[in-house]
């Protein structure tokens, strides 16, 4: 499955490790996560020869072209809320994954699009579970 994973680099990077793990799971068991780089320690330095308008044309490319997208949303992210809404504007299935004890923006909790599931999950094990179980019930 082509799964786009959404995740803060600018907003802040706590939940890295996180990210990782999850993406290193989808890519073991065999799916495409286009935005894989975007997890990685070094984004930011990778990022900065983009252009604003290439990495806007690039990602929304991988947006239309994914399967579902899954967004990591326990740090705020200006750039992820644009993702998730532009995936359901498409009709694509989103889920999104946040610590628990971490508060989401109520654009997120408050949207009662069916394609949108929302998860807290209280360690990375339990959030590549639900990721599991989202993708297993599409």
């Amino acid at each position: 499955m082509n799964i786009y994973f959404a995740c803060s680099i600018t907003g802040g990077r706590e939940f890295e490790a996180a990210y990782q793990e999850i993406v290193a799971a989808l890519t073991a068991e065999g799916h495409e996560i286009p935005t894989s780089h975007l997890v990685q320690s070094d984004v930011m330095e990778n990022e900065h020869e983009l252009s604003p308008q290439d990495v806007y044309e690039r990602d929304v490319n991988w947006i239309k072209k994914c399967d579902v997208l899954i967004a990591e949303v326990s740090v705020p992210s200006h750039g992820v809320g644009y993702e998730i809404g532009a995936a359901l504007n498409i009709g694509k299935p989103v889920l999104c994954i946040y610590q628990k004890e971490r508060k989401v923006s109520k654009m997120i909790t408050g949207n009662s699009d069916p394609m949108l599931s929302i998860q807290a999950y209280a360690n990375v094990e339990e959030a590549i579970s639900q990721v599991r179980i989202f993708l297993g019930n599409l």
